[in-house]
């Protein structure tokens, strides 16, 4: 099997309720996928909060079913560890999928991880997980800042720290943005361009007017773009640096 060497991008979604403006989101996050972005998704619930809200976390669920990632439903409190276990899953989530569809053109039909025999799913998992630790990683972090999430804002800004800490061992290269929606001017506001580095998010999340509906469809769609953007100007500055339209990019073994 060829080893290759390329870029998982991951948008992840944190929100405590359902869209109430623009485009379908799930719609959105369907064509994200179609462009080889997963869309994670992490719905934040209060103890308190009403039941009408709770079924509307229902559309988390969907979201990320489209998207091709992950979804979680968790209460504030467990926020920082569930950032990193989502994040982390939809890495090996999304590698043995690519690792599923290059088996199945080795052996033909429908073969998976599954179908090996105990010592040669264990080789391949091996791989996966190395992937997984030396990988590129871009995770764009896209927050709800409607009204109903000002009671849980402090708890995101501990937990993409938490989450940029717990990154840092790997072999790959981080790198992050933080979108929230809505914008002052428009559904979507890019807070932090593409950085290694979450900490100078933090007051910048703090400073963020909380308020207003609920765009996640358009805002999904700003993040799109805003990959879109990097790959560009990463074409511009490298002529060698070819268009990805899949996951990986070739190395030898």
């Amino acid at each position: 099997m060829m080893r290759k060497k390329g870029t998982l991008r991951q948008i992840l979604l944190i929100t405590d309720g359902c869209s109430n403006q623009g485009s379908d989101p799930v719609a959105m996050a369907a064509l994200a996928s179609e462009q080889g972005i997963t869309v994670n998704v992490i719905g934040v619930l209060n103890e308190n909060m009403p039941e009408y809200h709770r079924q509307g976390l229902k559309e988390v669920e969907e979201i990320a079913s489209a998207g091709g990632g992950i979804s979680q439903i968790v209460y504030t409190k467990q926020l920082s560890q569930t950032v990193q276990m989502v994040t982390r899953k939809a890495m090996t989530q999304t590698i043995q999928g690519v690792v599923n569809g290059e088996l199945q053109q080795i052996l033909g039909g429908k073969s998976t991880l599954d179908d090996l025999p105990p010592d040669k799913r264990g080789e391949v998992m091996e791989v996966v997980d190395e992937l997984g630790e030396t990988m590129d990683l871009e995770v764009l972090l896209l927050i709800d800042a409607s009204g109903s999430m000002e009671d849980k804002m402090a708890t995101v800004q501990e937990s993409l720290l938490d989450l940029s800490i717990s990154l840092n061992s790997r072999i790959g290269d981080n790198q992050f943005a933080v979108c929230v929606f809505p914008g002052k001017k428009y559904d979507a506001e890019l807070l932090m361009d593409w950085s290694s580095r979450l900490e100078s998010v933090t007051k910048m999340l703090s400073q963020v007017e909380l308020g207003g509906i609920t765009p996640t469809g358009p805002a999904i769609k700003e993040a799109i773009s805003i990959f879109q953007s990097r790959r560009s100007k990463r074409g511009l500055l490298s002529r060698d640096d070819e268009p990805r339209d899949g996951y990986f990019k070739e190395s030898g073994m």
